[in-house]
């Protein structure tokens, strides 16, 4: 079988500058702005403690994939943090809709977030702090590139241990990412492209943005413990079940991971994502598997399967 790879969008010139904002549009306080006026108070809860939660969608073709899993997920945060949001479901799958048909793009990157926001009287008290709702749609990004897709990611394992799920619960999507964000530089200074990181007992976790999975003798298993329980990792247990393949979510240690006939790691920004290196060994034949290839190329064909994308309307 052909290796199905989505063609991302090419880079807007006018991302060359960093100190620029990508081009986009936000929701905030009632109102639609341009990415670059889109702005938090200092006192937010959400910038000064992490006291917020978000999702991610993404738009391909001009079509949300598997939007309702998104907000099952965000409206369940937001239950278990115990705030509160002015909007309902339809009208916050309303706000997405009008971010990404004002900005125009036919592909993109889509965050809802609720942060605590803060207290008219700088009260220490969460229960006083005024919830607040943004929202914003910008160009669709992947963790990997083109050239990564094509020939595998190089992962290294970091020594960072994820923080306990009896601490934070990784079900609840946060940006509490220190931890991710050690790892990451460890990886940098072993030489490798991204990073994963480890559960409390020493198995694999998860990385920057994205789960993991292993295949070995054509099963499927991906981390069970600590983990976030991302919607394209359901993906592929969905996809699994539809073409008969086994996937199961338990303990996987490094030798396990390094001994696998394949690796790929999956998240909203880029799907499913071929691995071929972790470290320094390389995983099977050093190229990018045969079962990997089948789910990208079934991952990327369900972005026009209806039950699975609704269409964005840009009018």
């Amino acid at each position: 079988m052909t290796q199905f790879l989505p063609v991302l969008p090419p880079v807007d010139e006018r991302h060359v500058d960093r100190r620029r904002y990508p081009q986009g549009t936000a929701f905030m306080d009632g109102q639609y702005l341009p990415m670059s006026e889109a702005k938090i108070s200092v006192l937010d809860w959400g910038f000064l403690h992490s006291d917020a939660t978000y999702d991610t969608v993404h738009v391909w073709n001009g079509k949300f994939f598997r939007l309702d899993l998104h907000l099952d997920r965000f409206f369940g945060g937001i239950e278990r943090l115990r705030m509160k949001l002015p909007f309902d479901r339809e009208k916050v799958t309303s706000i997405l809709n009008n971010c990404v048909a004002l900005s125009g793009h036919r592909s993109a990157y889509v965050e809802m977030i609720c942060t605590r926001g803060s207290s008219p009287t700088f009260s220490r008290d969460p229960r006083e702090a005024e919830n607040r709702f943004i929202a914003f749609a910008v160009p669709f990004g992947s963790v990997a590139n083109k050239e990564q897709l094509e020939r595998g990611l190089h992962v290294a394992i970091s020594e960072t241990v994820r923080i306990p799920p009896n601490s934070v619960d990784p079900a609840i999507k946060n940006y509490h990412w220190l931890d991710l964000v050690k790892g990451l530089l460890d990886a940098y200074d072993m030489g490798a492209e991204t990073a994963l990181i480890l559960d409390t007992n020493g198995h694999i976790a998860e990385g920057p943005g994205f789960n993991v999975f292993i295949v070995k003798d054509g099963s499927l298993r991906t981390p069970a413990f600590g983990v976030l329980p991302g919607v394209t990792r359901r993906t592929v247990f969905d996809l699994c079940a539809q073409i008969g393949l086994s996937a199961t979510a338990s303990d996987i240690t490094r030798a396990e991971i390094k001994g696998a006939d394949e690796v790929f790691i999956t998240s909203t920004a880029g799907g499913i994502m071929p691995v071929t290196r972790i470290d320094d060994t390389a995983i099977s034949d050093g190229r990018v598997g045969s079962v990997t290839r089948r789910l990208m190329h079934l991952y990327w064909q369900k972005h026009d399967d209806l039950a699975w994308s609704a269409a964005v309307s840009y009018e």
